[in-house]
């Protein structure tokens, strides 16, 4: 596999178009974008480790050799678990985004509804994303994944907008391949990755042949147009020393619109082409794997950090064992371990699906379960952080004070508990990377809002049983 090292020195060789804060910027070079390629990194090196061999690694059945499970497609029950703590490890480790893990969850998707069609349609589609699955892994490329389309007004049908570029959908189908056009919306992280692999954002219906298309692209391709969000932390990032940072060096989750213009995609990269019938499958089987990811390890990652951020604050503020402080640490706590449980679970319900393709799901019902319990619950979690931080979180001033002849004594003087200012004001800092950061509304939105949750629960589970046991007890027919 390539090593962390490997993986940067392989960037060098991009030079993707991207535009930041008004201006176009080389991504080897740009303080925002070079985040994106550390966190990159630190999954490689976590790779690397033997000791994360089994949550990190697998076998891959496709070309027998060891691969990295952000490309591995699930086959047990086991697979599914260890791909949730890997989520969760990552997340421990970076503090932001693992950039590779929406990729991983598209492939996944990609995996059993190619089978069905190949089955069921005559097509050569699975087949296409195996060859292309063998290539990945034998390279060990990173991939992002391309979700969320722009979508224009929402109350129209893609076939019904007055822009049909607000769909990433097919202008152009010839001998070679297809042309397609369009753009995908908070997009993580694609700007560091070797290649995104592009799915529908929803179902598609008869009519809507043209948006109903999947396929990989290679990072910086012709026609390609990377423009990355734009944020407070952005700025400062741009206008001070890193290590003065809340997330010193992989920063926030770092997203772009990735404009397609024109961009050619040969056939045997392209996965599925007007098939409409798949497109609702392709997505759902995409957000039960994502959910039990995002939701219930993802973000469990980031709230054990968060707990072990307040839970110094409290102690160099000599508060850690004030019962009000122990009993947030503790719903903190309660908030995380439930999401994750859920989580678990999901993985270890999970099941082949489809049948006799060797590839598993995890259980839907827990997955939305967890996602749903980790946006409401993250709230939460920061606005405990947020009290026991304290107002400094927000009211803090610069570290670069301390170095500053005329206030660094002052500083130190007043900033200073049981621990030194330099300790306080890193972790204040760190705190207020997260509850006064991005993270919430990430948090809330990602793998889909929660009424998407909701809406999935209500339909997946069976009432008219529930009905029946209730009846029964009660004494009616």
């Amino acid at each position: 596999m390539m090593t962390a090292q490997e993986y940067m020195e392989s960037m060098k060789k991009y030079n993707p178009r991207i535009f930041l804060g008004g201006k176009q910027v080389q991504l080897m070079e740009n303080p925002t974008t070079m985040t994106v390629l550390k966190a990159n990194t630190r999954v490689y090196e976590l790779t690397e480790d033997p000791q994360n061999a089994e949550v990190m690694t697998a076998d891959s059945p496709f070309t027998g050799i060891k691969v990295s499970r952000n490309l591995h497609i699930s086959n047990s029950t086991a697979d599914l678990e260890r791909r949730m703590e890997m989520a969760r490890l990552t997340s421990q480790a970076l503090g932001t985004c693992n950039y590779r893990c929406v990729g991983a969850d598209v492939l996944n998707a990609l995996a059993g509804v190619t089978w069905e069609m190949d089955r069921e349609l005559g097509t050569d589609y699975h087949q296409r994303l195996i060859n292309h699955l063998k290539y990945l892994q034998e390279n060990d490329l990173a991939c992002s994944g391309g979700v969320t389309d722009a979508k224009g007004e929402r109350n129209k049908r893609p076939g019904q907008q007055e822009d049909p570029d607000v769909y990433v959908h097919v202008v152009e189908r010839n001998e070679a391949g297809i042309v397609v056009r369009g753009a995908k919306v908070s997009q993580s992280g694609a700007i560091g990755a070797h290649e995104t692999i592009v799915i529908p954002t929803m179902g598609m219906k008869p009519g809507e042949e043209d948006f109903a298309v999947a396929f990989a692209v290679p990072n910086g391709a012709p026609g390609l147009t990377y423009i990355l969000q734009y944020t407070p932390f952005t700025a400062e990032r741009e206008l001070n020393d890193s290590k003065y940072l809340g997330n010193p060096e992989y920063g926030q989750r770092e997203t772009c619109i990735m404009v397609f213009d024109n961009v050619f995609i040969p056939w045997e990269r392209v996965f599925l082409c007007g098939e409409t019938k798949y497109c609702g499958k392709l997505i759902s089987r995409f957000a039960k794997t994502h959910r039990m990811n995002c939701g219930g390890a993802c973000k469990v990652g980031f709230i054990d950090l968060i707990i072990g951020a307040s839970q110094l604050l409290a102690e160099y503020s000599g508060v850690q064992k004030t019962p009000h402080i122990v009993d947030k640490i503790t719903d903190m706590i309660r908030i995380s371990e439930t999401a994750r449980a859920c989580s678990v679970a999901s993985a270890l319900k999970g099941s082949e699906e489809p049948a006799g393709s060797g590839f598993y799901q995890p259980d839907d019902i827990f997955g939305n379960v967890a996602k749903l319990t980790v946006a409401e619950g993250f709230w939460d979690v920061m606005k405990w952080a947020g009290d026991i931080g304290g107002g400094l979180a927000v009211t803090m001033p610069s570290e670069k004070e301390l170095e500053n002849p005329e206030t660094a004594d002052y500083v130190r003087k007043f900033m200073r508990t049981s621990a030194p200012a330099e300790a306080r004001l890193r972790m204040a800092k760190f705190i207020q990377n997260w509850s006064a950061g991005l993270h919430g509304a990430g948090t809330w939105h990602g793998a889909g809002s929660p009424m998407a949750q909701k809406m999935a629960l209500y339909s997946l589970t069976d009432l008219e049983s529930k009905k029946l046991m209730a009846k029964e007890l009660a004494g009616l027919e």
